[in-house]
C-alpha cells in the first residue's frame, strides 16, 4: 500500500532560503526553509492526501509508529553543536524527568522521550561542511599554533596537557569541554575571536573559515571553543556522515538527506540561544578523539542502489538512481518511506503505484519490495536488520 505524503518547510534560522526551494523547482520564499519532516513524528507529522497526519493515519489502521524520521536537511549556517543518549541514557533520563514533573515541551526539559537518536546524513549538494567528533590532539595543537599565544589559547594548550592518544587524550578533551562549557567567560570568548581573525594556515584555512563565521554568528558563545576541537568534513554528493549516540556535531552548511532514529533528545554544546545543561551532555558525550565517521555507500543489485550501512537497527537507508527503461527492485523489511530528490520516478508497490518529483515522498506498507522506475534518484528509508 502507498500512501502519498507531504509536510511544509520549518523555517528555523540556521536554514537556506534557497535549497529546498531549488530542490523542489519553485520559487524561494524568501525565508528560511531549514527542514522537512517525512514521518510520523508527532513534532511535525506528514499528511496525506485525506488531510490526515501521518501519525492518525496509522493509528486508525492500527499500525505501530515508525522506528525512524526522514528530513529534507538545508543548513546555511551553523546549527546548535549537540549529542545524543545511548537508549540506557534515555530511558534513565526521560524517567528521572517524568518524576520530576518537567514538561515535555519546556525549554529545559532534555528527554522528551526514552529512545537514542543516531542520525545519517547523506549531502545532495556538491559539498556539505559538519563538524563532527573531536580531532586528534596532534592535529588540534597544530591549529592551536596557527592561533598564536593568546590568554585563551594558551589556556586551552594547558588544560590540553602532552596527551596525544588513549586514556589520556579523553582525559584531556573532557577537561577542555567542560572547562569551555562551564567555566570559560566572555573574555576567554573575545581573546579567541581576535586570534582566530589574525590567523594564518594553509592546513587549517577551511576550519579558520568555519570558525569566525561561528563566531560572528554566535558572538560571545563558548561553544566556539568546542567546534575548535572538533574534524571539519566536506562531504561531496552522495557521502554521508554517521553520528551515533555521544559524538558532538553541527551541520554548517549544505543541503542533504538525514535519517535518524524516532527520538527528540537532545543534548546541546554551543552555538546555539537554546538551554545548555554542561553536567547532563558531560554524562553522555563520547571523548574518543578520531576521524570524523564519513561512510560511503555500499553498491548493491549492480550499482543502482548504494545501502548505507550503520550499525542500528532503527533504520535503513538507501540510494536509488534510475534511467531508462530497466526497473530496480528493493527489498523492504518493514514500512519504508521513499523520497524523491532528482528528475522523476515512479515507485510500485504489489498493486498501485505513485509517481514522484523532487521533494515528493511516499509512505509504504504491507509490501515485501518496492520497485523504481523512470529517470532520477530517490532515497528509501526502512527498519534496520
Amino acid at each position: 500500500m502507498l500512501t502519498p505524503i507531504a509536510n511544509e518547510p520549518r523555517d528555523y534560522s540556521w536554514g537556506s532560503t534557497t535549497l529546498i526551494a531549488t530542490l523542489e523547482g519553485r520559487i524561494p520564499t524568501g525565508t528560511p526553509e531549514a527542514e522537512i519532516w517525512y514521518g510520523d513524528h508527532p513534532g511535525s507529522p506528514s499528511r496525506t492526501p485525506d488531510g490526515r497526519t501521518l501519525d492518525v493515519a496509522l493509528a486508525d489502521a492500527g499500525r505501530p509508529p515508525l522506528p525512524f524520521l526522514l528530513k529534507l536537511l538545508a543548513a546555511a549556517s551553523s546549527l546548535s553543536i549537540q549529542a545524543h543518549p545511548t537508549r540506557a541514557q534515555a530511558r534513565e533520563g526521560f524517567a528521572r524527568e517524568e518524576r520530576a514533573g518537567i514538561p515535555r515541551g519546556a525549554a529545559d526539559r532534555l528527554y522528551r522521550d526514552d529512545n537514542h537518536k543516531p542520525e545519517i546524513i547523506v549531502a545532495l549538494s556538491d559539498e556539505f561542511r559538519a563538524l563532527v567528533g573531536l580531532r586528534p590532539l596532534p592535529a588540534t595543537r597544530r591549529l592551536l599554533d596557527a592561533l598564536g599565544e593568546g590568554s585563551a589559547v594558551s589556556q586551552i594548550r594547558e588544560l590540553l596537557g602532552a596527551a596525544d592518544a588513549g586514556a589520556a587524550a579523553e582525559a584531556a578533551l573532557r577537561r577542555v569541554l567542560a572547562w569551555a562549557l562551564g567555566e570559560a567567560d566572555a573574555a576567554i570568548v573575545a581573546d579567541l575571536t581576535i586570534a582566530l581573525e589574525h590567523a594564518e594556515s594553509v592546513e587549517f584555512a577551511d576550519e579558520l573559515a568555519v570558525l569566525r563565521a561561528a563566531a560572528s554568528d554566535f558572538p560571545g558563545d563558548a561553544g566556539l571553543i568546542v567546534a575548535l576541537l572538533m574534524n571539519l568534513v566536506t562531504l561531496h554528493r552522495g557521502e554521508a556522515l554517521f553520528a551515533p549516540a555521544g559524538v558532538l556535531h553541527a551541520y554548517q552548511s549544505g543541503l542533504g538527506v538525514e535519517l535518524m532514529a524516532a527520538s527528540d533528545n537532545v543534548m546541546r554544546g554551543g552555538l546555539t540561544p537554546k538551554h545548555v545543561d554542561v553536567p547532563e551532555l558531560m554524562s553522555v558525550v563520547d571523548v574518543t578523539p578520531g576521524p570524523a565517521p564519513v561512510i560511503h555507500g555500499r553498491p548493491v543489485d549492480g550499482g543502482a542502489v548504494l545501502a548505507y550501512d550503520t550499525p542500528v537497527d532503527d533504520f535503513a537507508l538507501s540510494r536509488v538512481i534510475v534511467g531508462g527503461v530497466e526497473e530496480v527492485r528493493v527489498p523492504l523489511s518493514g514500512p519504508a518511506i521513499a523520497l524523491c530528490t532528482g528528475g522523476a520516478v515512479t515507485v510500485a508497490g504489489a498493486e498501485d503505484a505513485v509517481s514522484l518529483r523532487p521533494g515528493a515522498a511516499v509512505h509504504i506498507a504491507d509490501e515485501e519490495s518496492l520497485r523504481i522506475s523512470g529517470d532520477g534518484e530517490i532515497f528509501v528509508a526502512q527498519p534496520g536488520a
